[in-house]
């Protein structure tokens, strides 16, 4: 026997439970289904958890660096990782423990708990239930790449996911992968009293930022005592007795890392491979991502693709915004579109780097000319009074429009503050418009309107 709804929504992540919303407020009936934890990857492995275990990082940090501050404290700082797990573990479980509650008391709305297989384009399995919807919607996130290193299955590894579970403190924890995830949990657990070494492949960290960028989050890293190993063309890891021994053969320093622990930060795939989407005729690239429009429709009709296993963006933010984008398509007759945002995001560091459109090298290539505007944060009162004073912000403006390409924000408050830079890249407004506008003193903000004003032909 077939329940049959008008939509089924795959996935509990930022996007479906907010479309459910919206189909039932219209009248909808909609099946939603998830087979493990509600709230996706955000509320319970990304953003949320990573982030309250960054803010127990950053106190502990602070507590050590107290008498800068003037104020003293007995006794040395130590961190209670268990204490911190539990914090961390207490926020995840509102969060998520909301989000299931709205879903199971939405009206129109019926949860399943399982694993969903598409049967048909419009036929899916949950368990012993057949579900069928002319309208289906794929929001499946995605999970830690495992790569095929040698020797990565003959030692215990770590990943985002159990790299949270822990409530010891490793004695050196050596981190594979230079970029996002790598780093956040690189400094987090330095700050927390471990030994860290990070290991990438490539020439530089962060190899998406520019390279000024790179080199100045290399050195705040460094200062904290962060051991940084680039160049590691051959990593493969062999057991060294309850440790786990690292190969990196890098140009320079010991061949090989002993750690006691090993995180795998080398990105992510998408949840794709176990929904039977060639049943259902969904087309997938060759890594695997659903292939969607700009309207993230799939090469089936009748099937949408939101969130991280599409492709199209890797962030709750963007997530959040393909709701937006089929919501609007589909109730509200408002043609929007994926190509219609800008890229941007943050790394939460501390201090943090805050992203917004293209980068000075992506500019560079376009061979249009530009103008650039740099600040060191030394020269921002607000950072200054804080003693975080780290960092610098950088601005590209087009010559010819006046609009903004991008900017760089790395210092404290960088992922507040870029939102001033990001709303007028939206109004496609002139730089003058921000550079004439008073902002309050002492902020961050402040000076984006001073660089603005001392913009030079880029070079």
């Amino acid at each position: 026997m077939t329940t049959k709804f008008d939509a089924i929504i795959i996935g509990a992540g930022q996007a479906g439970p907010s479309l459910a919303g919206r189909l039932t407020q219209a009248g909808r009936r909609v099946a939603m289904i998830e087979r493990r934890l509600f709230g996706g990857t955000c509320v319970n492995t990304g953003c949320t958890p990573t982030k309250a275990m960054v803010a127990s990082a950053y106190a502990a940090q602070v507590a050590r660096r107290a008498a800068e501050y003037g104020v003293t404290l007995s006794g040395s700082v130590s961190v209670d990782m268990k204490a911190v797990k539990a914090r961390k573990d207490g926020i995840v479980a509102r969060s998520r423990n909301s989000v299931e509650g709205w879903l199971r008391g939405m009206k129109n709305c019926t949860v399943y708990d399982g694993h969903a297989r598409f049967e048909s384009a419009h036929e899916v399995r949950v368990g012993p239930e057949l579900l069928s919807a002319e309208q289906i919607f794929l929001n499946v996130g995605g999970r830690a790449t495992v790569p095929e290193l040698p020797g990565v299955h003959e030692v215990k590894y770590l990943t985002n996911v159990s790299m949270m579970d822990l409530d010891t403190l490793p004695r050196h924890l050596v981190v594979i992968g230079g970029s996002y995830v790598g780093i956040e949990f690189g400094q987090m657990f330095r700050r927390f009293g471990s030994e860290v070494t990070i290991v990438e492949k490539g020439p530089r960290l962060l190899q998406r930022e520019d390279e000024d960028v790179s080199a100045a989050v290399k050195e705040i890293l460094e200062k904290e005592g962060i051991h940084i190993r680039l160049h590691a063309e051959c990593i493969h890891f062999a057991p060294h007795g309850e440790d786990v021994s690292a190969g990196v053969s890098c140009e320079t320093g010991d061949p090989a890392v002993v750690g006691s622990h090993v995180l795998l930060a080398v990105g992510r795939r998408p949840n794709t491979d176990d929904l039977g989407l060639d049943k259902a005729g969904v087309e997938m690239n060759e890594r695997g991502f659903i292939s969607v429009d700009d309207q993230l429709r799939t090469s089936v009709p009748g099937i949408w693709a939101m969130g991280d296993c599409n492709g199209r963006g890797a962030f709750t933010h963007t997530s959040y915004n393909d709701f937006e984008i089929v919501a609007a398509n589909l109730l509200d007759h408002d043609p929007r579109r994926v190509s219609d945002r800008f890229p941007a995001y943050a790394v939460y560091m501390d201090p943090p780097l805050g992203r917004a459109g293209m980068t000075e090298a992506e500019v560079r290539k376009t061979g249009k000319p530009a103008l650039i505007g740099t600040r060191p944060m030394t020269k921002v009162a607000r950072a200054l009074e804080k003693g975080e004073s780290q960092g610098f912000m950088k601005i590209l403006v087009d010559a010819e429009t006046k609009q903004v390409l991008g900017a760089s924000i790395l210092g404290t408050g960088g992922d507040e503050a870029i939102h001033c830079v990001l709303d007028l890249m939206y109004a496609r407004a002139p730089y003058t418009t921000m550079q004439r506008a008073v902002h309050i003193h002492p902020t961050v903000s402040e000076l984006i309107p001073t660089m603005l004003g001392d913009l030079k032909p880029l070079r």
